[in-house]
Order: structure tokens, then sequence, then C-alpha cells
């Protein structure tokens, strides 16, 4: 819940900054092009963030919705939708959107509701300096896997061998070559095993 909110805040920051008078004139809408890999809606506890913060759908803002439905090839027709829909900010929901809404715009803002070492990806300078068109949240799971490897090295100090399962993408490359780095150094095999529907991964492993 905190981090919808957390992203709220983040796309009505753009869009005060970007449109200060705009976003105090009435009856003007603001479009929010929000790009997700599943679901029918934008979450509702960010519709809820965005209404706490000021901006009603229907009143002064408007989302133009779009889920790949777990077909990541889809993201880059429906970037190119949103690109020429002439949104005022998109949000996307992956690292791979993030970096096809980069890709295809330099002058529409974007805002990630996750993203995985955005530095490493590509889609910042810095942290502390992001520039460019992009910003919102990242778990840095590439710092993560470390950690993960390391708890499991703590419950297991003999673990030799050890399996990686992770959905499918550019973000999920980097937290698999982090943990295999620390893998070597530790002498623990690592096997990776990847999946692109979440559905499918759940009904494989807790039927």
């Amino acid at each position: 819940m905190m981090k919808k909110i957390a992203i709220a805040f983040a796309v009505c920051s753009v869009l005060l900054d970007c449109f200060p008078a705009e976003a105090q004139q009435p009856g003007k809408i603001s479009w929010v092009g929000y790009l997700a890999g599943s679901g029918s809606s934008p979450n509702q506890a960010f519709v809820q963030g965005m209404r706490d913060l000021g901006y009603i759908e229907g009143k002064n803002i408007g989302f133009v919705y779009r889920t790949t439905e777990g077909k990541r090839e889809s993201y880059a027709d429906f970037v190119a939708e949103l690109v020429g829909l002439k949104v005022d900010v998109i949000v996307t929901d992956s690292t791979d959107a993030a970096l096809l809404a980069k890709k295809a715009t330099s002058t529409i803002p974007i805002v990630m509701t996750r993203g995985t070492d955005p530095v490493g990806a590509g889609l910042v300078t810095s942290l502390a300096r992001p520039g460019g068109n992009v910003t919102g949240l990242t778990s840095v799971t590439g710092e993560l896997a470390g950690k993960l490897l390391e708890l499991l090295k703590e419950i297991r100090p003999k673990l030799t061998r050890a399996a990686i399962l992770r959905p499918e993408g550019r973000a999920d490359d980097l937290f698999v070559k982090e943990a295999e780095s620390l893998g070597e150094r530790w002498e623990c095999s690592l096997s990776r095993s990847w999946f692109r529907d979440p559905k499918i991964s759940r009904e494989r492993f807790w039927p």
C-alpha cells in the first residue's frame, strides 16, 4: 500500500513539475499511460493515492491502461501506442518496459513502479542524480541476490548447490549475474529456472 502511494506521489510530482499551471485549471485532464504485465486496471491503492493527492479520475486525471497479460513482446507495441497518444506521463511496472519507454521517448516522463538496478540497466546515470526522463522506485535486486545467497549459507554452511527461480527479463539477468559471481566465490553451484507467467510458476511449485 505504501509503495503504491509513493508511486502516486512520484507521478503527481512529475505532473506538477511539467504542468504546474494546467494542473490547477478546472477541466484540464492530465493523462497517465499505465503499462502493466497483468491485471485489468491500475492498482486501486495507486488510484487512491492519486486521489488523496488531489488527482481524481475523470475530473483532472485520466488513465490509458494497457496490459501485456504476461506477453513481454507486447510491451514495445503498447509503448509506441502511449507515445503516439502523447500521454503526459508513462508508468511502467518493470525494467524492460521502462527501457523500451526510454528508447521511444526522451520527452515524456517515465515513472517505474519497480525496477532492478536502474544504473546497471542504463535507465539512469546515478541514483543520486538520475538525469533524463526516468524516475521511480527500485529494489536494486542485484545486491539483494548476494544477500539472499549469504542467508542461505548461514542456514546451510555446507551448501554446495542451489536453484534460482526468477521471471524472465533483463532485470533478472542482473540478479542472476550477481548471484553466480558470489556462488563461484563460495563454491556453490547455481542452476537457473526461468518463467514468464507467474501463474505457471505457482501451479508448478505450489499445486
